[in-house]
């Protein structure tokens, strides 16, 4: 189908991007880093449209499987990197993200297996709040991870005093800290009102706010990290690698989560 036709562009595109990027880090020639954007604003363009298309044949928002949330949190990083980027250009931001969302594209193509029904209670406007809520946070942390990860990296190569041209390419430590303080507030307040928009859901839908479910308990571990984590930031003055540790290790309990949960079946997010 058509859709399957413009996921697999996207894939295309996305990993086009990844070669611009990285090549403009290793090389620091200018056509590639005008490169990267465009390849992945043509990739968002065409994943768009591919789950737009998807989800109108289906019938609601295509997000009920494994495969479909891959490719949805794969589409929200990559517009929400390249918002970042009309403020702020990072290259180095780009080459993590583009492998990033070519991967989780990639993944979603090769695993799919068919839609699957939304149960009647489930057909509802929460739908569309609860999972965009849900997923932008998600995104947003894995902007945070991303800028951590560069962070760890910047940090190694100056302490060891390694020159190169990708330490040249790379954004400075107080950027990325600060980049990732900036994503860490937004992701929270989103994954706050995600949660929050879930409870409400559940408990119109199956009378009860999911006290049990595993994804409830996952992102209640998540919103405990990144709390903790920006509480230390605003009262013990928690930053660099301490800093950037911690929102890996949130990102893993995201990832654990996603995986975890869609892999195993494991209650109602699980069995949609």
């Amino acid at each position: 189908m058509i859709e399957f036709t413009l996921l697999r562009l996207a894939v295309l595109f996305y990993l086009l991007a990844t070669i611009a990027a990285l090549a403009g880090l290793v090389v620091r020639r200018e056509l590639p880093r005008r490169l990267m954007p465009g390849l992945l604003f043509l990739g968002l363009v065409m994943h768009a449209a591919s789950i737009g298309l998807h989800s109108v044949n289906v019938g609601f928002l295509a997000v009920t499987t494994f495969a479909e949330a891959l490719s949805f949190l794969a589409l929200l990083m990559v517009a929400l990197f390249l918002a970042v980027q009309l403020r702020r250009p990072l290259l180095a931001l780009g080459a993590v993200v583009s492998p990033l969302a070519f991967g989780l594209a990639l993944g979603a193509d090769a695993i799919y297996q068919g839609a699957r029904p939304l149960p009647p209670a489930l057909q509802s406007v929460w739908l569309p709040v609860h999972v965009g809520l849900a997923f932008l946070g998600d995104a947003i942390f894995a902007l945070a991870f991303s800028a951590s990860l560069l962070y760890l990296v910047q940090e190694r190569r100056l302490k060891a005093h390694r020159g190169g041209r990708m330490l040249r390419g790379l954004p400075s430590l107080e950027t990325l800290d600060r980049l990732n303080y900036t994503l860490l507030v937004w992701g929270l307040v989103l994954l706050t009102l995600g949660i929050v928009s879930g409870i409400v859901w559940a408990h119109s839908a199956w009378g009860s706010p999911w006290s049990r479910d595993p994804k409830l308990i996952f992102s209640l571990a998540t919103w405990a990290i990144y709390v903790v984590l920006l509480q230390g930031r605003l009262s013990a003055g928690w930053r660099g690698r301490w800093a950037a540790q911690l929102t890996i290790a949130g990102f893993a309990v995201i990832v654990l989560s996603l995986v975890g949960i869609n892999v195993l079946e494991l209650g109602n997010h699980g069995t949609f």
